[in-house]
């Protein structure tokens, strides 16, 4: 099993995803002799798992059943281990697209938390590009290689423990993109430019507060970054449905219906848009928003490294 590779087997050491519903769904370790309890009862690894297709629909022991999916870095944002904040699809997806990021690419990342944009970097650079991602907390360090190492995708990342904005990435001249999600970005951005190839590159950086991005762009003007933009991405959802709306009685569908000799007790008629306007009301269909939103989550200031 990969995050970057897909497997159609579950096998023993797998990581996979036990989906109940929309909105219940959590990460396994599948392993022989080990059981795992739901809320439809109790899924056992040897026997219900190992061996099975990804996508096999397995029933637990109370009788309820739940879906086991493969993994990939979507998913494992909605199910991680929380170490930290993290960045979700909706920020992570414009990041990738405005760091121009492709298979072979080289990106650096500090810090690297809980790994979720971490896994979506690798995915997006495999199989012959590379992640070097610096985490100043030595334990969330250490809890990322072993969870690279576990999904299949340590040959694809280097994870550093030290401060980045005192030492830097720990390379020089060959990344393609720099990303920083830490307090301090402006004091990471003169090492963020020597990563950087010379011959150019993009840098990201994500602040919760605006005072940080104003501080932030002043350290990229100072160190020769150009096209320098800042961006909010909100993400606002829509719920189709059918809304019924009285219509407006202008005295004219008496007329009309008397005049084309309309009978609206005939069963036949019932479905008309004559009986609709007999009836006075409408229906159709119509896109509504939630009343709740996600809101803020930070602002992505983006730059490019100057040739000159």
């Amino acid at each position: 099993m990969s995050f970057v590779e897909y497997g159609d087997t579950i096998k023993d050491g797998d990581t996979a995803i036990v989906f109940l519903g929309h909105e219940s769904m959590f990460p396994v370790k599948v392993q022989h002799g080990t059981v795992t309890q739901t809320k439809y009862g109790v899924i056992r690894h040897s026997t219900d798992l190992i061996g099975k297709k990804y996508g096999s629909k397995v029933t637990c022991s109370k009788g309820g059943w739940v879906f086991i999916l493969h993994p990939t870095p979507e998913l494992w944002t909605m199910n991680l281990p929380h170490r930290t904040q993290i960045l979700y699809s909706t920020d992570i997806s414009i990041i990738t697209m405005m760091l121009e990021l492709k298979p072979g690419s080289i990106v650096c990342e500090s810090g690297t938390g809980s790994g979720s944009l971490s896994h979506a970097l690798i995915r997006t650079v495999a199989p012959t590009g590379h992640l070097y991602t610096v985490e100043f907390h030595q334990q969330r360090a250490e809890k990322a290689r072993e969870e690279f190492r576990e999904h299949g995708v340590e040959h694809l990342v280097t994870v550093t423990n030290q401060d980045v904005c005192k030492n830097g990435f720990g390379v020089s001249n060959i990344a393609d993109a720099v990303f920083l999600d830490i307090p301090s970005p402006w004091e990471a951005i003169g090492h963020a430019k020597s990563a950087l190839k010379a011959e150019g590159g993009r840098i990201c950086s994500f602040s919760p507060c605006i005072e940080q991005v104003q501080r932030t762009c002043l350290a990229m003007e100072e160190y020769g970054f150009t096209e320098i933009n800042t961006l909010e991405i909100l993400l606002r959802v829509y719920n189709v449905r059918t809304i019924s709306l009285q219509i407006p009685d202008l005295g004219k569908a008496a007329e009309d219906n008397s005049s084309t000799g309309f009978d609206s007790s005939n069963p036949s008629n019932q479905g008309s848009p004559c009986a609709n306007l007999q009836q006075g009301t409408v229906q159709f269909k119509s896109g509504v928003p939630l009343r709740e939103m996600v809101g803020h989550t930070g602002y992505l200031t983006f730059a490019t490294k100057s040739l000159f």
